[in-house]
């Protein structure tokens, strides 16, 4: 889906949905900056916000690279002042990221996927995280998640190693929600924004 304003043109991209196998597959590092790394990068970035989407990884898109985008506007100002983190300008180009430091404080937070629609969960991660990472301009950067942003910042990097939200869930709670997974594998869902179902 085209979009182009001014002399600018971006695609909307499709959204891998639950099912599809490269959302289990672990991404593979980016080695150089290229005219096509920064047309996925903007393309990734209208797609996450087509879908009101607080991140989107590469590979939920069928690109198996180690890059995902994020807003972290609406994470942010769930905290206070004090505990804001500084943050580069918004949205933000994550390429590459590593974790360089979780503390061992665990908090509950309820997450969204996009390749999982209409299906939030509680998942418990630790509740503050360092990460450093690539920007689009290939410069080394760090930033401390604290919160919400370190809820946001985990769940776009587990996508490059093939994890979902879900995958945290206990035997017995992902039993609970087996039937609306498979209805989701099927095709059978709303979303507001374009998807690709698994044909395998």
């Amino acid at each position: 889906m085209p979009i182009e304003w001014g002399d600018i043109k971006w695609m909307i991209l499709s959204i891998r949905a639950y099912g599809d196998p490269i959302l289990h597959k672990q991404a593979k590092p980016v080695s150089e900056n290229s005219a096509e790394l920064q047309e996925l990068i903007d393309n990734l970035i209208q797609t996450m916000r087509l879908a009101d989407g607080a991140g989107l990884a590469a590979p939920q898109v069928g690109e198996r690279r180690r890059i995902f985008v994020a807003d972290l506007t609406g994470a942010l100002s769930a905290l206070t002042e004090h505990d804001q983190p500084k943050v580069p300008q918004q949205p933000m180009v994550c390429i590459n990221p590593k974790i360089i430091f979780s503390n061992q404080d665990i908090e509950e937070f309820e997450e969204g996927c996009l390749s999982i629609p209409n299906l939030p969960i509680k998942v418990k991660r630790p509740n503050k995280v360092n990460f450093r990472y690539l920007d689009r301009n290939f410069k080394q950067q760090e930033i401390e998640g604290l919160g919400p942003v370190a809820s946001v910042l985990q769940h776009e990097n587990d996508h490059l190693d093939g994890v979902l939200h879900i995958d945290y869930l206990s035997a017995f709670r992902k039993k609970l929600i087996e039937n609306r997974l498979n209805e989701i594998k099927a095709g059978n869902f709303k979303a507001h924004y374009p998807m690709q179902i698994s044909d395998g």
